[in-house]
C-alpha cells in the first residue's frame, strides 16, 4: 500500500479547527497523559480510573523522564543508550544553537561544518541531522532550517538505530526535541542577553492557568528575537521565534494540547577559509580567521518554518489509553552562498569562486496513533503498545550556479557582481514526494522485580517520487516503493536497586533516492547495532551514570557509479564501534555535574571496485576520542544566591576521505558566574575562555571551517 495525501486531510481540518480554539483561548487542558497508570480490572466501570502521577526529577542536569520511548519507564530501566539535555543544562551553558546543545552528549560530533544556517551533527560516526524529530514527529525530508532551542523543554538523543520509534532514520541515532508545554501555574518571565560580536537577544515566556471544570486548563506563549554579527567579517544572523500553546479541557479522562511555532531566520552563511591560507598546509600564506570568502553582493538567506500540532491522550474504562500526535509543518528557504571552487594559488593569492543560489520550499504532515495498556498475564507484567504512523512530505528544490569574480587573500576586493545564474545540470530542479506509513507493536515485560525485557517490531512502507523537469522524459520521473521490517530487543537486570546492566539489539532502514544505470531504484540503507552496557542511579535520583559498548553497521550505502555519471550503485558498508560513558548529577551539597566520554573506531568496510581505495579509511569528521565535563556550584551561607562553574571540552583529530589534510584536536574551556536574587537572575558565560584558535572540522580539499573564538554573554532574567 502507499500513502496518499487524502490520508491526512481529516487531521488537517482538525488542526485548523484547533487553531481557532487557540486564538480564543477560552478553555484548555494540560497534558500529562503518558504518566497515567491503568486501572485494575476489578474497578467499577462507572468509576473513573485513578490518576497516579509518576514523579521524576526534571529540574537540574539529571532526569529520568524521556518521551521518545513512548513509555513511562525511566531511563534507568531502558535497555539502550538515550541521553537527555535538560532545560537547566542548556540555560547553565547559555546555548544558542541545537549543535551547541548536544555537543556535550557522548558520541555526538556537531558543528563540524562551521557556523551555518542549519543544524549539522553526527551520532556514533554517522550523519544524523537529516532525520530530526520534533515532539516525536519527523521535521521533514531534510533539515534545511536550524531548530530554535529557546522553545525546547529538553532534547533527547537516541543512540543507534531507532526505526522502531520513528520509521525511517539514520542508523547512528536520532535527536528528538521536546517543546515547552503549558504548566499548571501562572508565571511571567522576560530575559535580555548581550554579548560580543554584537550579540543581542530578548526573550519572554508567559503562562496562565485558565478556568475549567477539571482544573487542567493552561496557556503558554514563549518567544525570542536575536541579532548578531559573527567573528567572520561580513557574516551576520537574525532569528525570530514565537510559540503559543494551549491545553484544552475535554474532560477528566482526556488531555489535549495544541502546539504552534513560527521560526524565522535571516543570515549570511559562514564559509570558512581556503585550505591553502591556513596553518593546516604550513605554506606561510596565512590569513586571519575572520577572513570573509564571500561577497556583500550575494543575497542573504531568508528561511522560515511554521508548524501547528496537537497531542492527545484519552484513558478508557477498560485500562487502555489512546495517544495521538499530529503536526503540519511548512518551510521555505532562499539565499546565495559564494562558494570556493578551486585550490588557492599561493603565489598570486587568488582562488576561484562561484555562487550557489538556492530556493527551497516544502510541507509535511505527520500522524502517530497508538493504544497502550498495562496488565498481568500468568503472573508476568506486560506493558503493551500497538500503533501506526504516517508521514506525507513534499519538497521543491531549485539550485542554480552563478558567476562571480575570483578573490585574493592578500588584497581582497568586495562588491563583485553576481551574474549568469543558471542550472548547472539537469538535476538542479527537482520535486520530491515521500509518503510513509508504519505499523508497530511493543511489549515491556517485567518477569520479576529485577528482570525485564523490551521487545518491539515494526513494518514500514515508503514511496518516494522524484520529478526532474529538466531531465529527458525517460529519466524525468524516478519512483520507488519499498518496505522494511525492523525491530528491537533489550534485556535489563537490576543487579542492585542502583545498578542495572543491559543488552540490546536494534535495526533500522532509510529509503534512498538514487537509481542504477538500468533504472532500478536503490534499496534502502540498513542499520544494525548490538549494545551492552550498565546504568547507575542513586536512591534519590540525583545522580545517574552509564557505560556502554556498541557495534554498529550501516549497509547498502549508495555510491556514485563511476562508469555512468549521474547514477549510483549500492555497495557500501561502514562500521563504528566503541565505548561511551556519561554522568549527570544534582547533588544536595550544591554541586551540579555533567560529563561524557567517547572512544570509537569508524571505518569504511565495504566499497565498490571503483572506490576500493577507500577501504579501511576513517569516516569524515569523526574524532576517535572526545570528552567534556562541566561542574557548577551553588554557594550557601554568606554567598547564598551566587553560583559559579567551569567546563572543558576535548575533540580529537578529524579528517575526510575527500582531502589529504588532518584537522588537529582541540581543547576549549568555559566558565560562568551567576547570581540568583529575589525574582531575577544574572548570569555571565565565557565560552572558549582562553580564546583557543582551532578548526571545527574537515570539509573538503578547498576550504575548512573555523571554530568559535572567545564568546562572552551576559544574561538577565526577570520573573514577575
Amino acid at each position: 500500500m502507499c500513502l496518499s495525501v487524502c490520508a491526512v486531510r481529516p487531521s488537517v481540518r482538525a488542526v485548523r479547527l484547533a487553531l481557532v480554539v487557540l486564538s480564543l483561548s477560552a478553555t484548555s487542558t494540560v497534558v500529562s497523559a503518558q504518566q497515567v497508570a491503568a486501572p485494575s480490572a476489578a474497578q467499577d466501570a462507572n468509576v473513573l480510573p485513578e490518576i497516579q502521577v509518576v514523579t521524576s526529577r526534571e529540574d537540574g542536569f539529571s532526569t529520568q523522564k524521556v518521551n521518545t520511548t513512548k513509555s513511562d519507564k525511566p531511563l534507568f530501566e531502558t535497555p539502550q543508550s538515550i541521553s537527555v539535555v535538560t532545560r537547566e543544562l542548556m540555560d547553565a551553558r547559555q546555548v544558542t544553537t541545537l549543535d551547541e546543545a548536544i555537543e556535550t552528549v557522548a558520541g555526538v560530533t556537531s558543528s563540524a561544518l562551521g557556523r551555518r544556517g542549519w543544524d549539522d551533527f553526527l551520532i556514533r560516526g554517522q550523519s544524523a541531522s537529516d532525520t530530526m524529530y520534533l515532539d516525536g514527529l519527523r521535521i521533514g525530508q531534510n533539515n534545511w532550517i536550524a531548530q530554535e532551542t529557546y522553545g525546547a523543554e529538553r532534547i533527547e538523543v537516541i543512540k543507534g538505530p531507532a526505526s522502531i520509534y520513528f520509521g525511517q532514520v539514520t542508523p547512528g541515532g536520532t535527536v528528538n526535541i521536546i517543546s515547552k508545554r503549558p504548566r499548571l501555574e501562572n508565571f511571567n518571565q522576560v530575559g535580555f542577553t548581550a554579548g560580543n560580536y554584537g550579540y543581542m537577544q530578548g526573550s519572554f515566556d508567559f503562562g496562565r492557568v485558565l478556568n475549567s471544570e477539571n482544573g487542567k486548563a493552561a496557556f503558554r506563549i514563549n518567544g525570542m528575537a536575536m541579532n548578531s554579527d559573527d567573528p567572520t567579517d561580513g557574516v551576520w544572523y537574525k532569528n525570530r521565534y514565537i510559540a503559543p500553546s494551549v491545553s484544552l479541557d475535554l474532560g477528566a479522562r482526556t488531555d489535549f494540547t495544541i502546539l504552534a511555532a513560527i521560526n524565522q531566520r535571516n543570515y549570511v552563511r559562514q564559509q570558512g577559509l581556503p585550505i591553502g591560507a591556513t596553518s593546516l598546509v604550513r605554506n606561510g600564506a596565512l590569513v586571519p580567521n575572520s577572513f570573509f570568502t564571500g561577497d556583500y553582493t550575494v543575497a542573504p538567506y531568508d528561511a522560515e518554518q511554521k508548524s501547528i500540532a496537537y497531542v492527545l491522550a484519552h484513558r478508557f474504562d477498560n485500562g487502555w489509553t489512546l495517544n495521538q500526535t499530529y503536526r503540519h509543518l511548512e518551510l521555505s528557504m532562499t539565499g546565495q552562498l559564494a562558494n570556493t571552487t578551486g585550490a588557492l594559488n599561493v603565489a598570486t593569492g587568488n582562488f576561484n569562486r562561484d555562487v550557489l543560489s538556492q530556493d527551497f520550499s516544502g510541507r509535511s504532515d505527520g500522524l502517530d496513533t497508538n493504544i497502550a495498556k498495562t496488565f498481568n498475564l500468568g503472573g508476568i507484567k506486560h506493558d503493551v503498545m500497538v500503533g501506526f504512523d504516517i508521514m506525507y512530505d513534499k519538497l521543491h528544490r531549485d539550485s542554480r550556479r552563478c558567476a562571480i569574480a575570483a578573490q585574493n587573500i592578500y588584497n581582497p576586493v568586495y562588491g563583485r557582481p553576481v551574474t549568469a545564474c543558471g542550472f548547472q545540470n539537469n538535476d538542479g530542479l527537482v520535486d520530491t514526494t515521500l509518503a510513509q506509513n508504519g505499523l508497530y507493536i511493543r511489549d515491556n515485560i517485567d518477569f520479576a522485580e529485577r528482570l525485564s525485557m523490551s521487545m518491539s517490531l515494526r513494518h514500514d512502507r515508503a514511496r518516494l517520487d522524484n520529478t526532474y523537469p529538466l531531465r529527458p522524459a525517460a529519466t524525468a520521473n524516478v519512483n520507488a516503493e519499498k518496505s522494511a521490517n525492523t525491530g528491537h530487543v533489550g534485556l535489563v537486570y537490576k543487579a542492585t536497586p542502583n545498578v542495572a546492566p543491559y543488552v540490546s539489539y536494534a535495526t533500522s532502514f532509510l529509503p534512498q533516492t538514487g537509481i542504477t544505470f538500468d533504472g532500478t531504484p536503490i534499496d534502502p540503507e540498513q542499520g544494525k547495532q548490538s549494545e551492552v552496557g550498565v546504568k547507575f542511579l542513586s536512591d534519590d535520583q540525583r545522580l545517574s551514570a552509564s557505560l556502554a559498548y556498541y557495534d554498529l553497521k550501516r549497509r547498502n550505502l549508495s555510491q556514485t557509479d563511476d562508469a555512468h555519471p549521474g547514477f549510483q550503485v549500492a555497495i557500501g558498508e561502514q562500521q563504528t564501534k566503541g565505548y561511551e560513558a556519561e554522568i549527570a548529577a544534582d547533588l544536595k551539597n550544591g554541586w551540579q555535574l555533567s560529563g561524557a566520554l567517547s572512544v570509537l573506531d569508524a571505518v569504511i568496510t565495504e566499497a565498490s571496485a571503483a572506490q576500493a581505495s577507500t577501504l579501511g579509511q576513517w569516516l569524515s569528521n569523526v574524532p576517535r576520542k572526545s570528552a567534556n565535563f562541566l561542574a557548577n556550584y551553588r554557594f550557601d551561607g554568606a554567598l547564598q544566591g551566587w553560583g559559579a562553574g567551569f567546563g572543558v571540552r576535548y575533540v580529537g583529530a578529524k579528517t575526510t576521505t575527500a582531502a589529504s589534510y588532518v584537522v588537529p584536536s582541540y581543547t576549549v574551556a568555559d566558565a560562568n558566574v551567576s547570581y540568583q536574587g529575589n525574582g531575577y537572575r544574572i548570569q555571565l558565560n565565557i565560552k572558549n575562555l582562553f580564546d583557543k584558535e582551532y578548526f571545527a572540522g574537515a570539509s573538503n580539499a578547498r576550504w575548512v571551517p573555523v571554530g568559535n573564538p572567545r564568546m562572552v554573554m551576559l544574561k538577565t532574567v526577570i520573573d514577575f
